[in-house]
């Protein structure tokens, strides 16, 4: 009788041993996600999905939940809330806190990328070859930028002297770009635009041609004027907590790194199907496209040119490497774009 009880001991006991190790070896990695865009939009969708493929490719082990519209924190607090743990993962703009990451500001200037996959390719390739120390905090996931930040006006703009004191709602890279074009910057956040430019507070805007449709500029603008030559990106971040990164199994991290390198791409092209939404809205209500002519082009990129020599300047008196940076931008995205 007792052989059978130590047994059957044995047999509960080994049960049991088998059920915790494996427990243990396929527990959830729960991890939160702060987003500040809202839910239905483009980025959150694509977001989502980033988290859903490791979830999958991971058979469960990952569990990714979001927190659209800044919920969780606020969009200039993202990054912040990353490094201190408040979410695990975060998406936010760069410039949000101005300052804070002073080398990667380059991929604001008017470098004249002609679309957000060639702007999200050039971030990403700039991320790996200088590797900017003031990322060193967290774990990046993948970067993209937006496409060209362009002008959209009441009154077409084809030459620089239509544009002179034009009263421009823009705000950081993008009011010193107006300034330096003659035109006269109003600061003014995005929810404010629409009904500015419908009581003529302002004559137009700079921005993607996705607001046309996202914030429903076009119906109070006319014209849109192709300045590619003159004409920024803002730049965007992924990022992990580096403590939840560096604790997760290396077999995880392997997926999740497969899937970043995926999403740079799927990112890329997501910014040029939002802003042909974008241009297509605006052509069915019977708005003007406007193309600067090569030579009106260069001149107004020869105009927005002091702003990428004061980069320079401004990178040199903090001991970074910003002439190295911004040749290597230039260079990159002209064979890029090539």
């Amino acid at each position: 009788m007792r052989r059978w009880k130590l047994i059957a001991l044995l047999l509960c006991l080994s049960v049991f041993g088998f059920c915790f190790l494996t427990s243990s070896a396929f527990a959830q990695i729960k991890l939160s996600y702060s987003i500040f865009f809202p839910a239905p939009h483009k980025h959150s969708v694509l977001a989502n999905e980033w988290g859903k493929e490791i979830e999958k490719r991971t058979n469960g082990r990952v569990v990714v939940t979001m927190h659209y519209g800044g919920t969780l924190t606020p969009a200039p607090q993202v990054y912040d809330g990353v490094a201190k743990g408040i979410s695990d993962i975060g998406m936010s703009v760069f410039a949000y806190t101005r300052g804070k990451f002073p080398l990667l500001e380059v991929i604001d200037l008017p470098l004249g990328a002609k679309s957000g996959w060639a702007a999200t390719k050039l971030i990403n390739d700039f991320n790996s070859k200088f590797q900017p120390k003031e990322l060193g905090e967290v774990k990046v996931m993948y970067l993209h930028a937006h496409g060209p930040g362009i002008l959209h006006t009441k009154k077409p703009v084809s030459k620089l002297e239509d544009l002179k004191g034009m009263k421009i709602r823009c705000t950081g890279m993008a009011a010193k770009i107006v300034a330096a074009l003659g035109g006269a910057p109003v600061a003014m956040a995005m929810g404010e635009t629409y009904d500015s430019l419908s009581r003529g507070v302002v004559e137009g805007s700079m921005a993607p041609t996705e607001a046309l449709q996202g914030w429903k500029w076009g119906e109070v603008v006319k014209f849109t004027t192709e300045n590619f030559g003159s004409s920024y990106s803002t730049a965007f971040f992924v990022v992990m907590n580096k403590g939840k990164w560096n604790a997760l199994p290396p077999d995880i991290q392997k997926v999740i790194e497969k899937v970043n390198g995926e999403w740079i791409e799927k990112t890329g092209k997501a910014w040029d199907e939002i802003d042909k939404a974008g241009r297509d809205f605006i052509l069915k209500l019977g708005n003007k496209i406007i193309p600067l002519s090569q030579d009106e082009d260069w001149r107004w990129a020869k105009l927005v040119k002091p702003l990428l020599d004061e980069y320079v300047k401004s990178m040199k008196a903090k001991g970074l490497p910003g002439e190295e940076s911004l040749k290597f931008c230039l260079e990159q995205l002209y064979k890029i774009q090539k």
